[in-house]
């Protein structure tokens, strides 16, 4: 009895601690817009609807999920989730106006610290871009020289669009699709 009690008591700690994670991550519903159009505002809302993407695109994937790969030469799932992480990172580095390196440690990170951390780039992104009235102050800089803000918009964000989509292309395969109360369009969950 003590031990059944211990367990229930155990898991009982497991969830809340699993809502609190949860209940802590950005995006679960898409902010609301501004109301006045600007470069970094725009610029502000994309980011924004990758984060809503990647969001729903990552929640509650199972381990079939993330090991799940289409074909030899592909990525599994969880190897696609390590590559939109490199990929946010190079695009907070823009935001921060810091110099971009790719992190050396991404295999240490496992689902749940990886999920967290890209979105939490992505937020930090947009807050940054949000306020932001010119965008040419933001090239992406690397080791040996820098791009303009431009080559962020059609390489690292649009990428990373196209990976949560491979994401919820290959949770359907798995027969773990994303919810269908989830409204892309307007950036909520519908009631």
């Amino acid at each position: 009895m003590k031990s059944l009690l211990t367990l229930a008591l155990l898991s009982l700690v497991i969830q809340l601690n699993a809502q609190t994670l949860h209940s802590d991550m950005p995006y679960r519903n898409i902010p609301n817009h501004p109301e006045v159009y600007s470069e970094g505002a725009i610029a502000a809302r994309m980011i924004d609807g990758l984060g809503f993407r990647f969001y729903w695109a990552t929640e509650g994937l199972t381990e079939a999920d993330l090991n799940y790969k289409p074909s030899d030469g592909s990525r599994t799932t969880i190897e696609t989730i390590q590559h939109i992480f490199d990929l946010t990172i190079l695009i907070r580095n823009t935001a921060l106006q810091e110099i971009s390196v790719p992190p050396s440690n991404i295999e240490e990170l496992d689902y749940v610290m990886l999920r967290q951390q890209t979105l939490q780039h992505l937020k930090t992104t947009a807050d940054i871009l949000r306020t932001s009235p010119d965008l040419s102050k933001y090239p992406i800089k690397f080791i040996n020289r820098e791009m303009p803000f431009w080559f962020l918009i059609n390489g690292p964000i649009s990428d990373a669009i196209w990976h949560c989509g491979q994401i919820a292309s290959f949770r359907r395969t798995t027969g773990n699709p994303i919810r269908s109360d989830i409204s892309f369009f307007t950036g909520t969950v519908k009631n």
